[in-house]
């Protein structure tokens, strides 16, 4: 017997016809490539254009799939949500980074934390190199090895610390559900939490996340506005979401 949320299933998938399907794909298949390629300019230079083009070809499909005409968003919107939401997900099983990578991580997440629980404000790159025990210089190289190894990202998975395996889900995975009525609580909520997190984060490092986030600019755009190296820009990056990473899995325990 059919379950009720099968059949709705079923009926979002069914809104188009075989041709409107095709039709659709057609139309937005444009979308893969563009959010592909924002995505690898991003990247190390060894990541594959061609498989990041295939995932985004499945994310699209089932945007198409699983369109609600009924929900207060457009098709289009929808389906650039789900294509990078699927190049991500391909770049997280992929296992970008080693075990030593993530406790480099860990060690940044636990100096920040050290230092902002004593000064009460956000810490300084000196006060991470001096809490880590190791130049400043080595600090930034530590940072920048970090970012060429690793996919950090907002919307990355969130890992287990004692082992390899992610936890299947993302952020953005965790606070939705339809069927739930605490979703929007849960939404509201964890953009706050997000707010204050950003705002606890040094002037250029708010200003890098917005760009690179919101205004979808690549680190060297970034560089070239802030008169910064792409390198420095990459560290600040890479220091910023460290940063939110801890505060936020800090709020999902």
């Amino acid at each position: 017997m059919t379950s009720a949320y099968e059949k709705k299933i079923e009926k979002r998938r069914c809104h188009f016809s075989p041709l409107e399907r095709d039709e659709m794909i057609r139309k937005y298949a444009y979308l893969v490539k563009y959010i592909a390629g924002r995505v690898a300019s991003r990247l190390p230079a060894n990541v594959a254009f061609d498989e990041l083009v295939s995932a985004g070809s499945l994310g699209l499909i089932d945007a198409v799939d699983k369109f609600d005409p009924e929900k207060d968003v457009g098709l289009k919107t929808y389906a650039q949500y789900r294509i990078k939401g699927a190049i991500l997900d391909e770049l997280r099983s992929m296992d970008w980074y080693s075990r030593s990578m993530r406790k480099k991580i860990q060690d940044v997440e636990a100096a920040v934390q050290k230092i902002e629980a004593r000064k009460e404000r956000p810490a300084s790159d000196l006060e991470v190199a001096e809490e880590l025990g190791m130049p400043l210089e080595k600090y930034y190289k530590t940072l920048s090895d970090i970012h060429s190894a690793a996919i950090l990202s907002l919307d990355a998975c969130i890992r287990n610390d004692d082992s390899d395996e992610g936890s299947g889900s993302t952020f953005s995975e965790g606070i939705r559900s339809e069927d739930d009525p605490s979703d929007s609580v849960m939404k509201k909520e964890l953009k706050q939490v997000l707010i204050e997190a950003i705002q606890r984060l040094t002037d250029k490092e708010q200003t890098v996340i917005s760009l690179y986030y919101y205004e979808e600019m690549t680190l060297k755009e970034i560089g070239k506005i802030m008169d910064l190296t792409e390198s420095r820009i990459c560290q600040i990056h890479t220091q910023s979401l460290i940063k939110l990473r801890s505060r936020i899995r800090r709020y999902q325990k």
